[in-house]
């Protein structure tokens, strides 16, 4: 039988990004194997597991040969592909024994046995029936964009992924919130009848999936795939059903502030931002926005407590009343490397709208500490502004699902607190202890899908363990 032929200049990539399912923690010994098979037609693939999602590459040249599949183990490949030169070829051989890896060796053949396990252990890779539908470049940019803004916490498991709303077949929506900042854009139109919600995975960033030619897009009710011109990525859908988003986007209309900033000098503004004091460099990173008195600054301060460093931000064009609002700077950089150029601000306790063209980033805004907002009564060499007195808001609207617990505020020691500020710390007190309530409510819900997921896996791997326990008792000693 002829082997199958690997070349190392290809293998050696593929690897990489066969390891990127690969759980290194799996209790099945099968999870760490490589499925390598040859087609009738002689392709090559090589597929790779953790029972959630499958990843395989077909390799660019074919192998002569019959079809066959063998399983061997990753780490054992990728430790050969190492100590080979780019130029050389491993060879993969059924043997009665077991598969052998055969390699150069000087002027001959080195070869390395594999433990055999039985091909009926691998996990199947599922096979979907729908159409393909391509993902242009600038819907790809968006769903790397939504990922980088979904939830890391395994509590909120329904948040670690991307989010394709199909709601309206007219506009469809990418969307990935972390619930302190959310991402949507919905410039685009796809042919699906119903919305997938997209496990994250650091497949989908990889750059040479990335590199290798339009994406492809596959989904059922609980699977959704994603190929290139080699690569396919397939996994589970995240059970569950995704927040309401659209209730934590503001009203356009409702923005009485506008700020535009220079698309060609938003690099030089993340410099910016990277370079401004920060107090609080392990817990909010508060960064402060300012439009007073026909200047756009940003604020920071060295320590709590300190005076606000004010910098003026040169080219913006802003439009509406004048307003102070903090915020932290690692949403702020994130927004502007998105090249999210405008802001609309309502309120300094209303979130932030960062938007351009289709594309928006909804920001929680943060309080900064009372006695540091105000104006020293002794002139500085920086002068510190006082911020503009709040007005008394609206009555408080329903607990929304991206509310962030903010930083306490208070009046300067020795002043009281007037009417005003007192209702205002009232209202947030109880927006607060209604979103803990709501919050709690949900995580309750997450641990336990994440309980009932786990025991799902459970039951997969002992119905592995009992089906090879099976297969040793017919064996004939």
């Amino acid at each position: 039988m002829n082997p199958i032929s690997l070349p190392i200049a290809e293998l050696k990539p593929a690897l990489v990004g066969l390891g990127k399912v690969i759980n290194p923690r799996s209790t099945l010994p099968v999870l760490q194997h490589v499925k390598v098979e040859r087609t009738t037609e002689g392709w090559v693939a090589l597929t790779s597991s953790d029972l959630d999602r499958f990843v395989t590459v077909r390799l660019e040249q074919p192998s002569t040969g019959p079809a066959m599949a063998v399983l061997v183990p990753h780490d054992q490949l990728v430790q050969l592909t190492k100590n080979s030169d780019r130029n050389e070829h491993l060879l993969i051989d059924s043997t009665p024994g077991g598969p052998v890896i055969k390699f150069a060796l000087a002027q001959s053949l080195g070869e390395q046995k594999v433990k055999p396990l039985p091909l009926t252990e691998f996990p199947v890779t599922p096979r979907i029936q729908a159409e393909a539908v391509p993902l242009p470049t600038e819907l790809r940019r968006s769903i790397h964009e939504a990922m980088e803004c979904a939830s890391l916490d395994e509590t909120r498991y329904v948040l670690n992924g991307t989010f394709i709303d199909a709601s309206n077949p007219k506009a469809n929506y990418i969307v990935g919130t972390d619930g302190r900042h959310l991402y949507s854009a919905n410039s685009f139109a796809l042919p699906l009848k119903n919305s997938v919600l997209i496990p994250n995975n650091k497949f989908l960033g990889w750059k040479e999936f990335n590199n290798d030619g339009e994406w492809q897009l596959k989904a059922d009710d609980k699977t959704v795939q994603i190929s290139s011109r080699r690569w396919r990525f397939v996994a589970k859908q995240i059970d569950g059903n995704y927040p309401d988003w659209r209730v934590t986007v503001p009203n356009p209309s409702d923005a009485r502030t506008h700020i535009t900033l220079d698309p060609a000098k938003l690099d030089a503004l993340i410099k910016l931002v990277q370079r401004m004091p920060c107090h609080d460099p392990d817990k909010y990173q508060t960064i402060g926005m300012e439009w007073q008195q026909g200047q756009f600054l940003l604020l920071g301060r060295d320590t709590p407590g300190g005076s606000w460093t004010r910098v003026p931000v040169l080219d913006a064009k802003v439009e509406g009343q004048e307003v102070s609002i903090f915020l932290c700077r690692r949403f702020l950089i994130k927004a502007l490397e998105y090249g999210l150029n405008t802001i609309s601000l309502n309120e300094e306790i209303n979130t932030l709208r960062f938007h351009n063209k289709g594309r928006q980033m909804i920001v929680m805004p943060l309080r900064s500490d009372g006695p540091a907002s105000r104006q020293s009564a002794t002139p500085q060499p920086a002068p510190v502004n006082p911020p503009p007195s709040r007005p008394v808001p609206p009555p408080a609207p329903p607990p929304q699902p991206m509310i962030t617990h903010p930083t306490s505020e208070g009046p300067a020691p020795g002043e009281p607190k007037s009417a005003t500020e007192e209702v205002i710390d009232l209202t947030l007190l109880l927006r607060d202890k209604l979103n803990e309530g709501f919050n709690l409510l949900r995580e309750l819900s997450l641990k336990l899908k994440v309980i009932n997921r786990d025991q799902k896996t459970s039951t997969r791997e002992l119905n592995s363990v009992r089906s090879t326990l099976r297969s040793l008792q017919g064996l004939k000693l």
